[in-house]
């Protein structure tokens, strides 16, 4: 079954309650080390059906799925895509990009953008620096494989001052990406991030 991510829940990392606390309740992470990002949404928890569609949306070429999962996060977005100024993929390295020949981020942020009528900046966020891949490493080693990985073109950094913006990614799990990629966002002038995901992990229910 899909475990759909629902409130109760951090306003801030999104983390769902196992009981509902009332309204604006945040998480004792989201209280003792808050995230660079504004907000964190996420349609589904990272397990079974979930991460068969995550795994085949990257490596099996199966981009006929991110409609449908694009569809579910746009509900999970709480209202933060319908305020948002654009929509941004977490990019991958050209390099990665040219081996798995297209970005899953960006497929899934697409189709966001086409459903609700949003912009779509998709290569306004560049991956500056090739990475290590995330899975396998522990938390402090994924911050340590991204920090400084990301920058905003200067061609489009004006577009960036002042706005709203919606960073999509497949799978949270860290937030070691999206918080290094919000970095350079809010370096470049952007008001208020959302990160927006398919998949997170969950460990347990608070």
């Amino acid at each position: 079954d899909i475990r759909f991510i629902e409130r109760p829940y951090c306003e801030v990392l999104g983390s769902p309650f196992s009981h509902d606390l009332g309204a604006g309740i945040l998480s004792a992470e989201a209280i003792a080390d808050p995230p660079v990002f504004d907000r964190l949404r996420s349609a589904a928890v990272h397990d079974g059906i979930v991460r068969d569609l995550v795994l085949s949306l990257k490596y099996r070429d199966r981009t006929d799925l991110a409609p449908m999962m694009a569809g579910w996060m746009l509900r999970a977005s709480d209202g933060t895509v319908a305020a948002c100024d654009a929509i941004i993929p977490v990019p991958l390295h050209r390099a990665r990009l040219f081996s798995r020949k297209y970005n899953q981020a960006a497929e899934l942020a697409r189709h966001i953008a086409h459903l609700s009528g949003k912009p779509l900046l998709a290569t306004t966020l560049l991956r500056i620096k090739r990475t290590s891949r995330q899975v396998g490493l522990g938390a402090k080693a994924r911050q340590d494989n991204v920090r400084g990985a990301f920058a905003v073109s200067e061609h489009r950094a004006a577009d960036l001052f002042g706005r709203r913006i919606v960073l999509v990614d497949d799978v949270y799990t860290t937030g070691a990406t999206v918080a290094a990629a919000t970095r350079a966002l809010k370096k470049a002038g952007v008001a208020d991030v959302t990160v927006l995901t398919f998949a997170r992990v969950v460990g347990h229910l608070i």
